[in-house]
């Protein structure tokens, strides 16, 4: 993944590993343009009668008269820009990077988790052939968070001591249902827990999360993910707590913080491939546009209910290529 630089690593909450899942879910363009192109043209003759236990014909699948893109081994490289809160809560909004690396490598699928990397060991080889049985995902996951650090545009938030990196590791799981509503359609739930191994927080993180994509034509995506965090009270304490030196320091009133539900948020993404062929990989465009209500002491920590807000917007745009 493309090296950040440490004034960077904190504006990169969901945005990145939301925008993953849009391109893990870009082989469904691939089975639903190679449906489309089996019902157009119709299977060559005598596979009607290709029994079960042969195997697959050598080269492209039938109608597309090319090799698919998505393959045992596929990734996606990209790089985009957008407007994010300065720091979870604020107010003022700061541009940043969005890199992007996902796929599917030595039998592992990768994506980012925010500034970090989740990774699935259960991963299987994208299939253009139709099918409804649920598909599960399990691996480790990373994330590096640096919260409140630099580029903090809120003058009273900035007189306060800077916050160390907290690095997360944890567990990912979840399971996806394909052709729920339609063809080609896909509904996801998952949750992901983490510690911080670092010292920063030294708490723990849940997030559960339900998404649904959708293909539309060949070329195009549309994911909507909706998402919750939970924290532990050594998390809130770190991160919300305003103890009597730094409300000295601040003006801010002293506030003692506990866990529980920290936000929900919601995400659209499109993607849309730029040949409109999502088969044969090449170039593509993704925007992004999410909305995260703070909740809880999260809310009514004075970094978000006097200096901040708790509504909290989200929105990019990035270019990705699919080798």
């Amino acid at each position: 993944m493309p090296l950040l630089s440490k004034s960077r690593l904190k504006s990169l909450p969901a945005a990145t590993a939301f925008v993953a899942l849009a391109f893990t879910a870009s082989p469904l363009l691939a089975e639903d343009a190679s449906n489309e192109s089996e019902q157009q043209q119709g299977p060559p003759s005598g596979m009607e009668q290709q029994g079960q236990g042969e195997g697959p014909p050598a080269g492209p699948p039938a109608g597309l008269g090319f090799k698919p893109v998505f393959d045992d081994t596929w990734v996606t490289v990209g790089i985009g820009a957008g407007l994010v809160p300065s720091y979870a809560g604020s107010d003022d909004y700061v541009p940043f990077p969005l890199p992007l690396i996902v796929g599917r490598v030595g039998g592992v699928g990768l994506r980012p988790n925010g500034p970090g990397i989740a990774l699935d060991v259960l991963s299987k080889a994208p299939s253009l052939a139709p099918s409804t049985d649920p598909i599960f995902n399990l691996g480790p996951a990373f994330r590096i968070r640096n919260d409140r650090v630099n580029q903090i545009e809120d003058d009273v938030v900035e007189q306060l001591e800077d916050l160390d990196l907290a690095v997360e590791v944890g567990l990912d799981a979840g399971v996806t249902f394909p052709g729920v509503f339609t063809r080609g359609d896909r509904l996801s739930i998952g949750a992901q827990a983490r510690w911080d191994v670092a010292g920063a927080h030294d708490g723990m993180v849940v997030e559960p999360s339900i998404g649904y994509s959708k293909p539309i034509g060949t070329g195009t995506l549309v994911n909507l993910n909706f998402g919750a965090q939970f924290v532990d009270d050594s998390f809130a304490e770190y991160y919300f707590n305003v103890n009597p030196a730094d409300s000295l320091t601040s003006g801010l009133p002293v506030f003692n913080a506990d866990g529980g539900l920290n936000s929900l948020s919601a995400l659209a993404i499109i993607t849309n491939d730029l040949d409109g062929n999502a088969l044969n990989g090449g170039f593509s465009i993704y925007t992004i546009a999410g909305y995260t209500r703070m909740i809880g002491d999260a809310a009514d920590t004075p970094f978000t209910d006097i200096r901040g807000n708790a509504n909290q917007f989200i929105a990019g745009l990035g270019v990705a290529y699919t080798f």
